[in-house]
């Protein structure tokens, strides 16, 4: 076989050579990141890693978040009206009201299908409710009027947050009691009765009112007590409001006066040294007026009264030991023990004359008097400065008194015509 018989074989192909990188268009991609990493440092400029990938502890809360979903859960144990539940796949357990069990208490251990609602942070558990439609949202079981239960739930901005026959209402906090309520969470967990004020399914609101309701009771309450009040009895009272001239008792819808008189045997300068707000006290019916609904209590008289054994303890005509504590123009008032005050009449004061009682005595000195009078029934007692003096220095008085008098004897009346007139020669 000649060479020109033979089959050509072709040889390889050269590969082409990789060309060499270009210096220049390198640069120009290392100055475009620049200028992106310029471009992303302006947008996010002044945002922190919080700001821009979110706060971890949200994110762990959000994966903590409850399904929303219905699930089997088991009941755990009942505690008064609420079933505590087992809830598998939750990081907690749930919380049922005894009310979505219309056919009683269930036995522990049986599984039930429930809704999750929401979460309760304050308590760790879900709120759970049953599935069917007695755990739907029944607008039709309340209306503006009606008394109904509510279970509180929280507490919010304004008020309480509750729950009624599976609908969430509102409860302001001016609504929450009689008087001012000053911390709204002691009522957590609480079910209480109240009226419903306000109802709109359509902007699924509802407000209730605590206060209404028991605004309506007190009125029951204040008609049935005023029959049944009559003077001399002893009844237990809430202390509302002190004032300078007493405090206000509220007797269980009726409000009586208790005059700052009457608070004590002794002398009382402020009520509130007697009487606090809010204070449980026994009190006495002093005095009635059905028609204009005032009310007179008296709080001293459930004590022993120091008059009524005062005879036991002076003796008349003896002489005792006391403090002025007022003055007054007609004389001046000495206490002889706590309770007890008698009177020195100014003509009692000394044995000359007494224009000014102050020219005597002062308030607060202590003088001796002698015990003229007593009427415990009356409660006065007469008292004398003068009586009480020493004879020696009542002598004295007496003696520089008769001094100062200077008897002036009237002329005796002439029988004889003056001389030197112009009488008949």
């Amino acid at each position: 076989m000649s060479d020109t018989d033979k089959p050509q074989v072709s040889p390889p192909a050269p590969q082409a050579p990789r060309p060499a990188p270009d210096l220049a268009q390198s640069g120009r991609l290392r100055h475009l990141d620049k200028d992106l990493d310029s471009e992303i440092d302006a947008a996010f400029g002044g945002l922190s890693e919080k700001d821009v990938y979110g706060d971890p502890a949200e994110h762990a809360r959000a994966a903590a978040a409850p399904d929303q979903g219905r699930k089997k859960a088991r009941v755990l144990r009942i505690h008064g009206p609420d079933v505590f539940m087992d809830v598998p796949g939750g990081r907690s357990g749930g919380v049922l009201p005894m009310l979505q069990f219309p056919d009683g208490p269930p036995e522990i251990g049986t599984e039930v299908e429930v809704h999750i609602e929401g979460y309760d942070p304050a308590n760790g558990l879900l709120i759970l409710s049953r599935k069917g439609a007695a755990v739907q949202a029944d607008w039709a079981s309340v209306a503006p009027g009606m008394i109904v239960e509510a279970r509180v739930t929280e507490t919010n901005k304004g008020g309480l947050a509750v729950e009624v026959n599976g609908i969430r209402g509102f409860m302001p906090i001016s609504q929450i009691d009689l008087y001012r309520v000053e911390s709204a969470e002691q009522f957590v967990n609480q079910r209480l009765l109240c009226l419903v004020t306000e109802v709109n399914p359509e902007e699924r609101n509802l407000v209730v009112s605590r206060r209404a309701l028991l605004e309506k009771e007190r009125e029951e309450n204040r008609e049935k007590l005023w029959q049944e009040l009559a003077e001399g009895q002893v009844r237990t009272g809430i202390v509302r409001s002190i004032r300078d001239f007493g405090a206000f008792v509220d007797l269980g819808g009726v409000d009586g006066l208790l005059h700052v008189s009457e608070m004590s045997w002794t002398r009382v300068q402020d009520p509130n040294a007697v009487v606090q707000a809010g204070q449980t006290v026994k009190v006495v019916v002093l005095k009635m007026d059905r028609e204009a609904r005032k009310l007179s209590l008296g709080l001293k008289q459930l004590t022993a009264s120091p008059w009524d054994s005062l005879q036991e303890r002076y003796v008349l005509n003896s002489v005792v030991k006391g403090k002025v504590t007022r003055l007054m123009d007609f004389g001046a008032f000495v206490e002889l023990e706590p309770g007890v005050e008698g009177l020195i009449h100014i003509s009692e004061l000394s044995p000359q004359r007494v224009r000014r009682v102050v020219d005597i005595v002062q308030p607060g000195q202590e003088v001796q008097v002698m015990v003229l009078r007593i009427d415990p029934a009356q409660r006065k007692m007469a008292l004398s400065l003068k009586a009480a003096l020493p004879k020696v220095a009542e002598a004295a008085v007496e003696e520089e008194a008769d001094e100062e008098v200077v008897e002036v004897k009237p002329p005796r009346p002439r029988t004889s015509p003056l001389r030197g007139g112009l009488g008949e020669r």
